[in-house]
């Protein structure tokens, strides 16, 4: 049951992180695209990544949560969850983003245990940083440098802090 309660709770908090200014809807050859760069694997028709097994008893797979052009390049950009204590601990979720690219392929961004919530700060070419939250009170902020997402600083409610 608490594992239950946890997962749930990861999930609620990830979809109330998720903010977007509009829905793009996908279709479902886009939709299994994203999937694949995000690097899920299709099974009994679950997507699901490598570490996280169709067969353990706290999974849920993987889901397209949103879809928006989070860097304002005109092209999409879906966040992907998925959850499972044996892949993603206490927090029960993990996720990735990827991004739809010029050619019409996809490109995994940024892929992590716990909740994203996307922030109003920004790094390079118009990429908003990205808090990834989960248990506990201080949290770790990414942000985009031009080729990849590093960790910027962390964050609590908005606030600095420090990860003991």
């Amino acid at each position: 049951m608490k594992i239950k309660l946890v997962y749930l709770v990861a999930t609620a908090l990830h979809f109330c992180a998720i903010e977007s200014a509009f829905a793009i809807q996908l279709q479902p050859a886009g939709e299994a695209e994203a999937f694949k760069a995000g690097g899920y694997l299709l099974t009994d028709n679950k997507w699901h990544s490598e570490c996280n097994e169709p067969t353990e008893r706290t999974f849920v797979p993987a889901r397209i949560e949103s879809v928006t052009d989070l860097n304002g390049d005109g092209l999409p950009e879906a966040i992907i969850s998925e959850g499972g204590v044996a892949c993603y601990g206490n927090t029960g979720s993990g996720f990735t983003v990827v991004s739809e690219q010029s050619n019409n392929t996809w490109k995994p961004m940024l892929s992590s245990s716990g909740i994203p919530r996307i922030l109003k700060t920004k790094g390079a070419n118009g990429w908003p940083d990205i808090e990834i939250g989960g248990p506990g009170f201080c949290f770790s902020v990414w942000r985009w440098n031009g080729k990849s997402y590093e960790i910027n600083r962390y964050e609590y409610k908005g606030k600095t802090c420090k990860v003991n």
